[in-house]
């Protein structure tokens, strides 16, 4: 199995190639090690991968022109999983052209390439942040999800309705997975849990937004590239699978949550991490920042019915692994 993972040195790519080596799969990475974040956590990834026979690794971004099509002309991938975007709610605030080029034109070369020479399935990353504005939980993928709450949140959106349009006119398989929170190690340097562990081992105040009163469905990467990699085989076709089922009417999409399927206080996650470093967190109660919501939750039915299986990693014991490995890498 041939199988294209853009982001490939990112947190999620990282993990999931792990996976997918470890399985036999031929891996085509593509990654730009951009410098959004330090470019030496990413090019650590990438050395633990490089050494596998099966591994092909490929610098270049993708909104390029035509690097995507080469690769897939080239390489012929049978399953393609994009994670490559540029991520990050409060970046996107000032930032938003970067938004525009990576995850819109980065995702419309893809399509293209895919149009071109058509792989059995496509999974594309997108966002619990596209239930914007949404109040009832647990968010479900049939809910509508029309009040995006920050730009990267829109683009991710967008990226749904484009590969939808390709699925419908050029019959292309296509998932997208919502992701809730995810973190674990490895994990990048601008989320909370990098930002958390950091100020507080060094006896740093740690900014704790909305006073404190957010929930969020923190969900561990290794569950989340499991379910990933079981989701591969899962590939939309004609009938739906469940009465949850997100499948199109009108082409082989469907929409899919990877969530622990549990809301865990902030303030219960960041005790987590004073239990794992030993040491208490000074916190500075802020107000909500622009873009946040003040809470996200999974329902995971479709993905228990596709694919028999759902994250279930508790936060202690997840973020005790967390800590461990920022210790090795970090300290």
């Amino acid at each position: 199995m041939r199988v294209l993972v853009t982001g490939s040195a990112g947190f999620i790519g990282y993990h999931l190639c792990k996976l997918l080596l470890a399985e036999g799969a031929k891996v085509i990475g593509l990654d730009a090690h951009d410098a959004y974040y330090d470019p030496a956590l990413k090019e650590a990834r990438e050395a633990r991968l490089r050494p596998h026979p099966n591994f092909t690794p490929i610098r270049a971004r993708v909104e390029e022109p035509g690097v995507l099509a080469g690769i897939f002309e080239q390489h012929k991938p049978d399953i393609v999983v994009h994670l490559a975007a540029q991520a990050g709610v409060r970046y996107s605030i000032d930032n938003p052209r970067a938004y525009l080029e990576s995850n819109l034109i980065g995702t419309f070369e893809l399509l293209e390439a895919a149009r071109a020479h058509p792989p059995r399935h496509m999974l594309l990353a997108s966002t619990s942040s596209a239930y914007g504005a949404n109040t009832e939980m647990p968010y479900r993928e049939t809910d509508k999800a029309d009040a995006q709450m920050s730009f990267y949140a829109a683009t991710k959106k967008s990226t749904e309705a484009m590969a939808h349009s390709y699925a419908h006119l050029f019959g292309l398989p296509v998932t997208m997975f919502r992701f809730f929170t995810v973190y674990g190690p490895w994990g990048r340097p601008d989320m909370a849990p990098w930002l958390f562990t950091s100020a507080i081992m060094a006896g740093q105040p740690i900014k704790v937004f909305n006073h404190g009163d957010m929930r969020r469905d923190f969900t561990y990467v290794t569950d989340l590239v499991r379910a990933i990699r079981l989701l591969m085989d899962a590939v939309p076709g004609d009938a739906p699978v469940a009465a949850e089922d997100s499948l199109s009417p009108v082409a082989p999409f469907r929409v899919v949550n990877i969530g622990n399927g549990a809301p865990v206080e902030l303030l219960d996650f960041i005790a987590a991490i004073e239990t794992a470093t030993g040491k208490p967190a000074i916190k500075q109660m802020l107000p909500m920042q622009p873009g946040d919501v003040p809470a996200t939750w999974a329902d995971t039915t479709l993905l228990r019915a596709l694919t028999g299986y759902a994250p279930q990693t508790r936060v202690p014991e997840g973020v005790a692994e967390y800590v461990d490995w920022f210790r090795s890498y970090y300290l």
